[in-house]
C-alpha cells in the first residue's frame, strides 16, 4: 500500500475535530481524488500526509512505513503555481534538485526529454510571465515530479484555470497517465474532474469519509463526460456529498 491512514484525528487547539477516525488507503499507482464541501478538512489532510501538520491520533503510513518525519516524503503541487519569475522553465524544474543537493546536470537530459513529452520542449528558457496559465501549471506538475517521489499530493492544480485551458489540461493528464507510473491523490471540488481522472473517489465530510468506485477503463478521453456511464456516476457521487448519514 502507498498511503494508509489509520484512525486519524485532528483539530486545531480547543476546536471542534476537523475529522475524527479517519481510515483510507492509497494503493501503488492509483490515481485517488478527495473532494467535499469547504471546511470539510482537505487542505488539513494534505499538510498532515506531507509532515507540515502532526495528528492528535492515528497512524500515517508511507510504502507501509510509521515515520514521525514525513517531510520531504511525498512531492506536493499546491493549486498555486509558484514558479519563481526570476527563473526560466528549466531553472524552475531543476529546483528539487537544488533542495536535495543531486546533480544538476546529469539530469538536464531526463528533464528535456520530459519537457518534450509536457509540450515544453521550445519554452525551456523561457520566464513564468511568458507562458499561459496551462503551460505554467505543466511547469509546476514536472518540477513536482522530478522531486522523485512516488506519491505526489496535487492539491487543485486546475483550479484557477478557465473551463476551456482545464479541459485541455484534462486531456493532457490523461494522455499521460499510463507513461508516469506514480500514486497520485488528488484534491478538487470539480465532480466531472474527479470521475475523469480517478480510480476512486473519496467524499470527505464532517462524519467521516465514503468511497466510490470509478468503473471507467482506461485510456480514458475527456469526451467520456457526455457518456450515459460517466452520468451515472456523477449522480452517485452527488448522492454521496449531499446525503452524510
Amino acid at each position: 500500500m502507498m498511503l494508509s491512514i489509520q484512525e486519524l484525528s485532528y483539530s486545531f487547539e480547543e476546536e471542534k475535530p476537523i475529522f475524527q477516525g479517519l481510515t483510507f488507503d492509497v494503493k501503488r499507482g492509483e490515481f485517488v481524488s478527495v473532494i467535499g464541501a469547504s471546511g470539510s478538512g482537505k487542505s488539513t489532510l494534505f499538510k498532515l500526509v506531507t509532515g507540515l501538520l502532526e495528528p492528535d491520533q492515528g497512524d500515517i503510513l508511507i510504502e507501509g512505513q510509521r515515520t514521525g518525519k514525513r517531510l520531504g516524503s511525498v512531492g506536493y503541487m499546491p493549486q498555486k503555481d509558484l514558479l519563481l519569475p526570476w527563473r526560466t522553465v528549466l531553472e524552475n524544474v531543476l529546483l528539487p534538485l537544488e533542495v536535495t543537493k543531486e546533480r544538476k546536470q546529469a539530469k538536464i537530459p531526463e528533464i528535456k526529454e520530459w519537457l518534450a513529452r509536457f509540450g515544453l520542449a521550445d519554452y525551456e528558457n523561457t520566464y513564468p510571465k511568458e507562458l499561459s496559465g496551462g503551460m505554467k501549471q505543466r511547469v509546476a506538475f514536472l518540477r513536482t515530479l522530478m522531486t522523485g517521489k512516488e506519491l505526489l499530493l496535487l492539491d487543485e492544480p486546475f483550479g484557477a484555470l478557465d473551463s476551456l485551458t482545464k479541459r485541455n489540461m484534462h486531456q493532457w493528464l490523461l494522455g499521460l497517465w499510463g507513461e508516469l507510473q506514480k500514486t497520485v491523490l488528488f484534491i478538487t471540488h470539480d465532480l466531472e474532474e474527479a470521475i475523469l481522472l480517478s480510480d476512486r473517489v473519496y467524499v470527505l465530510h464532517n462524519k467521516g469519509i465514503k468511497e466510490m468506485k470509478v468503473t471507467l477503463s482506461r485510456p480514458r478521453s475527456s469526451q467520456l463526460i457526455y457518456q450515459s456511464e460517466f452520468i451515472t456516476m456523477r449522480k452517485e457521487l452527488e448522492w454521496l456529498i449531499n446525503h452524510e448519514n
